[in-house]
């Protein structure tokens, strides 16, 4: 009959311990099942699930490897209940917790610990992405580091109100000053292939129109159109249409002005340059104009952009666009376009954007993100980003620091 032992092994790490731990497993014909080894602070944790099918002494043969090694090594029969309900475990959804701020606060681990287990998920694995802290205890200030804290925990259970736990996550994480982002582990969470960004407020520091306006000296009738709108008295369109008609005879040499001015978000060149290493494509949907679209693929290297398309005659602004006018309906639209032109499934796309307006694109993409928006939209989107650069997308794909610096940025 086959008996089943857990073998653990914990202490310093040091080269050649697998070596040897493997070499007694296999003199005792033991056959291996499962295996997970880990090194923290220079302590070795290493846990093997073997399987034996005859008498033999491993028990022994482990304890003088141990001895050898400087190791403490336990070996621990496994039941057969025991072992079927690890393995039915094993079989459960994962899902990913990820946490993002420009320090995480120690107390945060108890509360999520507690809404973890509240909802019945175990924490399989705590490991960080974000590179070492300086030893001044501020934070990175090197060009190649993505700023602020990251840490991701693996979690498994049984299914989940999502949305509940979300919910909750995003409340947890607005008393601690810190991002929670929560996304379930697939085959597709590694081979996001395209990412399409908002623009205005997402991409840049500024709302163009707004600039516009202010350059015109209409910024308080454009303000007075847009907070109708935010009341719902007048949908997108209207809401565009309206405020356009406002910068009627705008001279086009300011709309060069505010292009080289235009501040660019936290992080994004950084972003930018790490996603076309990555071989992702990149792409602007934009309810704002092509003109500042078209700067900032020849500033960040975008493959393609989608905005509206202002009218410029004998040098001004007619306070039109072509159409069609870019709105929600649009983006997502463009997104499903973009992503089956280049053979994508849904689930390999990522949406970024801050308004109600990119709400339908979030839903849309694989892996929708609302970047420091405001708490309707935070509340309403999958995942949000607010207390980091727009550079902490790449820790939502999975993505390490020390993957940047090991490619030599």
């Amino acid at each position: 009959m086959t008996r089943r032992i857990l073998i653990r092994a914990t202490g310093a790490a040091r080269p050649g311990q697998l070596a040897a731990l493997g070499k007694a497993l296999a003199g005792s014909g033991a056959r291996l099942l499962d295996i997970n080894q880990s090194v923290t602070f220079d302590m070795l944790s290493l846990e093997a699930l073997v399987g034996l099918d005859h008498d033999s002494d491993l028990e022994a043969a482990l304890a003088a490897v141990g001895d050898e090694l400087g190791l403490d090594v336990q070996a621990i029969q496994v039941s057969a209940e025991d072992y079927q309900r690890w393995s039915s475990q094993a079989s459960r959804p994962r899902l990913i917790l990820t946490l993002l701020a420009p320090h995480l606060p120690a107390g945060i681990l108890a509360e999520v610990g507690a809404l973890t287990a509240e909802h019945g998920l175990t924490v399989e694995l705590i490991h960080r992405l974000s590179g070492r802290e300086p030893l001044d205890g501020g934070v990175p200030r090197d060009h190649q580091s993505i700023q602020g804290a990251c840490v991701e925990c693996w979690l498994r259970g049984d299914e989940v109100d999502l949305d509940a736990l979300r919910e909750k996550a995003l409340a947890l994480g607005a008393m601690h000053g810190v991002d929670i982002a929560l996304q379930e582990d697939s085959i597709w969470r590694r081979h996001r292939r395209l990412v399409c960004f908002d623009m205005d407020s997402t991409l840049i520091q500024a709302e163009v129109i707004d600039e516009l306006a202010r350059r015109h000296g209409v910024y308080d009738e454009v303000a007075e159109v847009t907070e109708r709108a935010m009341r719902g008295e007048l949908d997108f369109q209207q809401s565009f249409r309206e405020r356009m008609a406002k910068l009627r005879g705008l001279d086009e040499s300011v709309l060069a002005e505010i292009a080289r001015e235009l501040p660019l978000m936290d992080g994004v060149e950084r972003l930018m340059r790490q996603l076309k290493r990555l071989g992702y494509r990149t792409a602007i949907l934009s309810g704002g104009f092509t003109y500042f679209a078209r700067h900032l693929q020849q500033t960040l290297g975008f493959d393609e952009i989608h905005a509206n398309e202002l009218v410029i005659e004998n040098g001004k602004v007619t306070g039109e666009v072509l159409e069609p006018i870019l709105d929600a309906d649009r983006k997502a639209a463009l997104l499903r376009e973009i992503a089956e032109r280049e053979g994508l499934a849904m689930e390999q796309t990522i949406a970024v954007g801050d308004g109600a307006n990119d709400l339908k694109m979030l839903a849309a993409a694989g892996l929708g993100i609302a970047f420091r928006a405001k708490p309707l939209v935070r509340a309403q989107a999958s995942h949000s980003i607010s207390t980091l650069g727009i550079d902490a997308v790449l820790y939502l794909i999975g993505y390490r620091q020390v993957d940047l610096e090991e490619r030599g940025e």
